[in-house]
């Protein structure tokens, strides 16, 4: 689901104003918090989850479910041995995506969006899939909803862009992205990527 993004904007003790996170970081987008409709999760219970799984140098970053920490590493299953230890600490099942801090600011590094006219119509969104595959950068998706454009197509990651208009947004969007290709995604707007990469 694409972040809710707007409890950061109400609430300014949630926004992340320490340094830049270090490039080894790992990144853990996780999906359907704080969005409209979904179960609220303070920043400070999901930082302790973290904490009390053992991770070190825990912080979230805004309050649309981005926590960034440091491992020692070693945990093969490290996305579904976090789903299962928020489970026990927030009640209810997460889909957890990861990525490193390093990732992240290849994918800035790389400017997907040069092409796209910027504008305040315009919304530009990256998709990360739970499953990094080569083919992944060969996906043939179906033709996506009005106005929406499919800039790039990577490994791990689709980058849209949304316009405004009529009949057309953020839901028809993500219903066509979890048709396409299933539920084992997880949405960010362009700006909250950066913010998390600390740039």
């Amino acid at each position: 689901m694409v972040e809710g993004g707007g409890l950061e904007n109400r609430f300014p003790v949630l926004r992340n104003g320490g340094s830049n996170p270090s490039p080894s970081a790992t990144v853990a987008l996780l999906r359907g918090i704080n969005n409209a409709g979904s179960k609220r999760v303070p920043m400070a219970a999901l930082k302790s989850a973290f904490v009390s799984m053992g991770f070190k140098n825990v912080r979230t970053v805004l309050a649309s479910g981005n926590v960034i920490f440091e491992t020692s590493g070693g945990d093969p299953h490290l996305d579904l041995t976090i789903s299962r230890g928020l489970d026990r600490a927030i009640g209810f099942p997460v889909r957890v995506v990861l990525r490193t801090v390093r990732g992240l600011r290849a994918i800035i590094d790389a400017d997907p969006f040069k092409s796209v006219p910027s504008g305040p119509d315009v919304k530009l969104y990256v998709t990360f899939l739970a499953r990094k595959s080569e083919d992944a950068s060969r996906l043939k998706l179906p033709t996506p909803p009005k106005g929406v454009r499919i800039v790039r197509v990577g490994p791990g990651e689709i980058f849209s862009a949304v316009g405004a208009s009529p009949g057309a947004g953020t839901p028809e969007f993500m219903a066509f992205l979890e048709k396409a290709v299933g539920r084992e995604i997880t949405t960010r707007n362009w700006r909250t990527v950066r913010r998390i990469a600390g740039s």
